[in-house]
């Protein structure tokens, strides 16, 4: 259970990163632009704004692999990085689009599920 645990953390963690790709880097490209559904004009608008949301994303990564890092002694640092992301992924469903729900919040929530159940 723990090792699965582990890897669940490890792929949200994953999920974060691929986010701070495609918001720093990729928010202007062809990818970038179809993955958030973007206008080229709008994406350029918010080049920096997006480099930004991606930047906290790292930060969100780093926590979770600095987590796992720790081993056991990590669970802490798990659990309220863990709770940032649902928090974040609720918000933005409520404000953005429904389907970040399943993008973001539920893999953190089956993560702390797994957490509190370890």
């Amino acid at each position: 259970m723990i090792t699965f645990t582990a890897v669940i953390i490890a792929f949200v963690a994953l999920q974060h990163i691929l986010f701070l790709i495609l918001e720093m880097f990729m928010w202007e490209k062809p990818l970038g632009r179809k993955i958030f559904a973007l206008q080229t004009d709008f994406a350029r608008s918010t080049k920096a704004l997006a480099a930004n949301q991606g930047l906290y994303n790292g930060f969100l990564a780093a926590g979770l692999i600095w987590g796992l890092w720790l081993g056991a002694a990590g669970k802490s640092l798990h659990i309220f990085f863990l709770l940032c992301i649902v928090i974040a992924g609720i918000f933005a469903a409520l404000t953005v689009s429904k389907r970040i729900f399943f993008i973001q919040a539920l893999p953190a929530a089956a993560a702390l599920v797994l957490l509190w159940l370890s």
